[in-house]
């Protein structure tokens, strides 16, 4: 029997056999507690018969979001193994690195990707295996027994960081990360075995298991797997499944408000939108509430949480900006490049401690070490703390610039960029500025009925922003480049600056 703490299927299997459990929206298949025990045992049998897998063996993940996965996770929850998703937008030479850092046991792979895995002496499964078992009849189910109870220190999953600081890193997820996170959301945002969602955050990254997926699991909740996010497709379903809570980042929310039939979609079974990633600016925000729909903004990362911190829905306005309070069993400190704290209103590095702080990087003690001090988990982002509580994400350490000696955080200047009426999207990065050491260049989106030139820009920003923080150069584009996380791309920004000096 596996310890209560780990195996949270097996626990409902028993309490609520018959509730929905997932529902997978491509294949319109569906499975109750009880019926996705029945598979899970039968997968991790297959796994541990067929290929050999056992306590600690590595098995790698390169799908796009398939109901599989999901399951694939469950068996080796069950077994003892620890799931290693991958990205599949990345090249071979690119999955080289975390493939051989985590040195898997198996690999499970869609077809399509198989040819990125080169010549790789690591035995491979393509997905069709899988689907038999997770989608096929279902036979008598197998005797499993653990070799001894799971615990909560034991890895669960080792989700590799998008690396756009250096070579991409493991970070170790525990039983006991996802018990914590789990209980955190769920005392945040009131979670019950009544709630449903869609889930179609991409499983490579900690949001696609963590923000949502893994605590309506600990707490018997429903949800439905879709491959990706298609905005007619889920303004359908919200209505269709009578949705309770989602989570997406601002674009996501806002080609939402923008299709055809956002106006006349009844979402009143929504409580929140769980938004993370970057602010949401505040006419979006209005545009959902007055569907009746609450903001809940929050903030956390892969080695944390990734649930830290959440504004609740009454502040969504009079704190915009604001990450809010930090979960429940999550200690805060902002401290200083001398290693003090912060007093109140001053700029700061956020460190995090809490069970769900990971334990490290995978095979990285040094990474391990620069990271974590005394329990404390230091972020590399740059928050601060008002008088009353509330916290403000000013900006990573590494987006930060220095012009004429002067600290500017982009994501500050954003913010004031976002209040002009026909801006819809900004981004801001530092590029060498040959008097004053560096300056910003914007990024902007903007409503196609009005000219943006650099001269209206910066007029505008004389009135809300200090002159050394006002951009020097404006770029219009149809649309920022994000990240596989759905976080502005602030690498192929630069990139576009260096095209531009070419040209």
């Amino acid at each position: 029997m596996l310890h209560p703490e780990v195996d949270w299927l097996a626990k409902w299997a028993t309490y609520t056999p018959e509730n929905l459990f997932l529902r997978d929206h491509l294949k319109q298949m569906e499975w109750t507690f009880a019926q996705g025990q029945q598979r899970a045992i039968t997968l991790a049998a297959h796994l541990r018969d067929q290929y050999g897998i056992a306590r600690g063996d590595r098995v790698a993940l390169l799908s796009t979001n398939r109901s599989e996965s999901i399951f694939l996770m469950l068996a080796c929850v069950k077994l003892g193994a620890v799931l290693v998703p991958l990205n599949f937008r990345l090249t071979a030479s690119e999955l080289a690195t975390p493939l051989g850092d985590a040195e898997p046991g198996l690999i499970v792979c869609e077809p399509d990707f198989r040819d990125r895995l080169g010549s790789i002496s690591t035995p491979v499964v393509e997905m069709g295996v899988l689907e038999t078992l997770v989608f096929g009849p279902l036979g008598q189910v197998p005797e499993l027994v653990p070799d001894r109870p799971g615990e909560l220190d034991d890895l669960v999953m080792i989700l590799y960081t998008s690396g756009t600081t250096g070579v991409p890193k493991g970070a170790m997820i525990t039983h006991r990360m996802l018990l914590w996170n789990a209980i955190n959301t769920e005392l945040r945002l009131d979670l019950n075995s009544q709630d449903h969602t869609l889930s179609f955050a991409p499983f490579f990254h900690t949001g696609g298991w963590n923000v949502l997926l893994t605590p309506f699991l600990h707490c018997g909740a429903s949800q439905t797997l879709l491959p990706g996010f298609e905005v007619d497709q889920i303004l359908e379903l919200f209505q269709k499944e009578k949705v309770t809570i989602f989570f997406g980042v601002p674009t996501m929310l806002s080609m939402l408000a923008d299709a055809p039939g956002f106006d006349d979609a009844d979402l009143s079974s929504i409580r929140y939108s769980i938004v993370g990633g970057a602010p949401m600016p505040v006419p979006l925000i209005n545009t959902w509430h007055a569907k009746g729909v609450f903001i809940r903004q929050g903030y956390g990362l892969t080695e944390v949480g990734p649930n830290c911190f959440s504004l609740h829905q009454d502040h969504a306005i009079s704190k915009r900006g604001s990450i809010g309070f930090p979960n429940f069993y999550v200690d805060v400190r902002i401290v200083r490049e001398d290693g003090q704290d912060c007093s109140t209103g001053e700029v700061g590095e956020l460190w995090l401690r809490s069970e769900v702080v990971t334990p490290g990087y995978w095979r990285n003690q040094k990474a391990t070490g620069e990271a974590i001090t005394g329990g404390w988990f230091k972020t590399g982002d740059l928050v601060r703390c008002d008088a009353e509580g509330f916290h403000y994400v000013v900006d990573r350490k590494k987006n930060m610039y220095i012009s004429g000696g002067e600290n500017v955080y982009p994501t500050e200047v954003e913010a004031a960029l976002l209040t002009h009426p026909a801006v819809k999207e900004a981004a801001i990065i530092g590029v060498p500025d040959p008097t004053w050491g560096e300056a910003g260049h914007a990024f902007l989106v903007a409503d196609q009925e009005h000219d943006l030139s650099l001269t209206i820009v910066r007029e505008f920003c004389m009135e809300r922003l200090a002159k050394f923080k006002i951009p020097r150069e404006v770029t219009m584009i149809e649309a920022l480049p994000l990240n596989d996380a759905g976080k502005i791309d602030r690498a192929k920004l630069r990139q576009l600056t260096n095209l531009k000096e070419e040209n």
